[in-house]
């Protein structure tokens, strides 16, 4: 059964296409419309597999346009409608500060302006209704928001009585032809600005997602492919017409489906003596993406902040940096150099494109390091230039007070790395784990030749560089399970919590995700309670059993909290929020790896050697095809793999395994 994954990014659009005997992949640059890129992959794995797009049975997409939506404040014209009083919940937050020691710091604006957010008297507590909505404002109220593209609905308290809420959100779905988004049924928990936040982002981005499937689902449709699945941020896919009602669950869709290919690439690592995880390293063109796997499986928070905007709907726990193969080195007004986060993209690209860019990058600096060498050709579609590349970096050398175009070369790498450790640090260290015992999985475009970098730096001693690396998040669509999730606040301290009560809410948020699963197979049901010390701000999930022991919930909560800050208490434990994922499991692709026989391979593959910078130093190392290699050969540094895709580099003093499925697992050894 042909199937297809396909993963837009800031610089490429990435293809897998798995048949019954074979994986084929294609990398193209990203478009504008996006789609139009999706398309033109989809056609170039086909031919590359010998079939037409009509015979693929099953197409997975992630994308991009609803991050790109907010991070370039470019979604619809929204409105948003509150409880008298309320209006300014968006502008005042948390009364935080974005840099608590800049007094010249600003809060990234609102997505509606005060003039576009209408107060209605209403009003509702914990308790019940207290002042019900009288409609005859909603009518007049609706004639005022006839030229808006989408609307946001947000009441005080609505989470546990959503009565007026829900009147106000049919009449205005009755009275306007434009998306309307109720917190009650987006994200149905407490906290005000959190859930108003949600729900504006949810409207927001619904015009743009829905024209987005709109026309990629049309054109599919016009070349045979049938109706795609999507991509949500919580690592599960879902049904266009679901994503189209919640275009929220969308907005980290891409990496959510690299930690999805990562994980399942770690086959053998996490089983591994020591070793409590994997990281997942995702370096693409634009930015890099950081997560965390555990025995667990992959961590998720729904305490998540894109562009400036808080979204408490389930979101695989990322952290993400503006440093990519695009990131573009500049010099900064005391003469440091600096990397990021502007990035070349896809158009003019980094210099050694030759398509018009003239402001080196990272990949620059690779190219100047013997990292890729001169001429390669990315994905079939772009040729390098390692002199354009060369020259730029001299020019920034001379910028920068340095010597010459390959310490330019290296500062850029080292400044690069430094930001991706940071990351790397922020979901380890910050979180109660410890780096050295996990695994680093590397992909992306870039990924591979700055893994073994990273992990020397944070004492990681082995590291993953899957086969289809470069197009990882491709093949973690193929291998993403479908997912929904529903949620509710049923706030109460733990040893008063009633087992019958809490038992009937899981069974109706049991019905929800299964009422919103497409397959024919009935999911497989998690439930989870958020629960925290009396007195403290914010929760930590831990899983609870089909018959709820408030004994069993408090010894695991404690257990949990022990782990995260290092310390537990005997005070009272409070139930916060009740949450049930529901996972229709998916069956990865079985691919099988065929490697490169010497005897096949045509003259420009055969191994060969270049000169490469290895911290300052030049080394002559091997450079040979990614797929040269049998299972169970080691491969010594310094060494290069270049794949279509992507380059693989192992440093001096590394060594690196293949594994049977044709991935290579590579380790640290003392070696010179």
């Amino acid at each position: 059964m042909p199937r297809v994954g396909v993963d837009v990014g800031g610089t490429f659009t990435d293809v897998v296409l798995v048949t019954e005997d074979r994986v084929c992949t294609a990398k193209v640059p990203s478009t504008e419309p996006q789609h139009e890129g999706v398309l033109t992959g989809i056609k170039k794995a086909s031919n590359r597999a010998g079939i037409t797009p009509r015979e693929i049975e099953s197409f997975v997409h992630a994308t991009t346009v609803p991050v790109n939506a907010l991070l370039e404040r470019a979604g619809a014209e929204t409105a948003l409608v509150t409880t008298a009083g309320f209006r300014d919940v968006l502008e005042i937050g948390r009364q935080t500060r974005p840099d608590l020691y800049d007094l010249a710091a600003e809060k990234t604006p609102p997505l509606v302006p005060r003039h576009r957010r209408y107060e209605l008297d209403e009003r509702s507590t914990v308790d019940g209704v207290e002042e019900p909505i009288d409609l005859g404002p909603v009518d007049e109220l609706a004639e005022a928001l006839s030229d808006i593209d989408s609307v946001a609905v947000s009441f005080l308290h609505a989470y546990r009585h959503p009565t007026n809420e829900a009147k106000v959100a049919a009449t205005l779905r009755d009275r306007l032809d434009v998306p309307v988004s109720a917190s009650s049924e987006v994200l149905p928990t407490f906290r005000e600005y959190e859930r108003t936040s949600t729900t504006v982002v949810d409207a927001y981005l619904r015009p743009a997602i829905d024209s987005y499937l709109g026309e990629l689902v049309a054109g599919a449709t016009e070349i045979g492919l049938p109706e795609p699945q999507v991509m949500q941020s919580n690592g599960g896919i879902a049904d266009p017409d679901r994503v189209r009602e919640r275009a929220v669950t969308t907005v980290l869709s891409g990496p959510a489906a690299g930690v999805v290919g990562a994980s399942a690439s770690a086959d053998g690592v996490l089983d591994t003596a020591g070793v409590e995880g994997i990281v997942t390293f995702d370096m693409g063109g634009t930015s890099s993406d950081v997560g965390v796997v555990r025995e667990r499986g992959i961590a998720r928070t729904t305490d998540a902040t894109v562009a400036g905007q808080p979204i408490g709907t389930p979101i695989v726990d990322i952290e993400t940096v503006g440093s990519g193969g695009g990131s573009i080195a500049w010099v900064d007004e005391g003469g440091a150099l600096r990397v990021g986060p502007e990035s070349a993209g896809a158009d003019p690209g980094p210099v050694c494109y030759g398509n018009g860019g003239d402001r080196p990058t990272v990949t620059d600096a690779n190219v100047v390091l013997g990292y890729i060498g001169a001429g390669t050709e990315f994905g079939g579609e772009v040729t390098l230039d390692e002199a354009a590349a060369r020259e730029a970096l001299a020019d920034l050398a001379e910028e920068a007070g340095l010597s010459s175009a390959v310490e330019a070369a290296e500062g850029i790498y080292r400044v690069a790395n430094a930001t991706m450790t940071r990351a790397i640090r922020s979901v380890t260290i910050e979180r109660g784990h410890d780096p050295r015992t996990f695994g680093l999985v590397a992909f992306g475009g870039a990924g591979p030749m700055h893994a073994a970098a990273l992990a020397e730096q944070l004492d990681i001693d082995r590291v993953v560089f899957p086969l289809a690396g470069g197009v990882l998040s491709a093949y973690g669509l193929l291998a993403a399970d479908e997912k929904h999730d529903a949620v509710r606040t049923r706030r109460v301290e733990l040893s008063d919590a009633d087992p019958e009560t809490l038992a009937r809410i899981y069974e109706e948020l049991i019905a929800e995700v299964e009422s919103n699963a497409t397959a024919d197979a009935a999911p497989e049901i998690e439930r989870t309670a958020a629960l925290r010390y009396r007195g403290q701000s914010f929760e930590l999930d831990v899983d609870v059993d089909e018959r709820f022991d408030p004994a069993t919930v408090r010894e695991r909560f404690v257990a949990a909290h022990e782990q995260a800050y290092g310390y537990a208490m005997d005070d009272p434990v409070e139930l916060v929020t009740l949450r049930v994922t529901g996972t229709v499991e998916n069956e990865p692709p079985r691919t099988r790896y065929r490697p490169q026989t010497a005897e096949s391979a045509e003259p420009n593959e055969q191994p060969t050697t270049r000169s490469v910078v290895f911290d300052g130093e030049e080394r002559t190392a091997t450079v040979s095809g990614r797929t040269a290699f049998e299972p169970g050969t080691t491969i010594d540094g310094p060494a290069i793999l270049e794949g279509e895709e992507s380059t693989t580099v192992i440093p001096p003093r590394w060594t690196g395994d293949v594994r049977r499925d044709g991935a290579i697992v590579c380790k640290r050894g003392d070696q010179p």
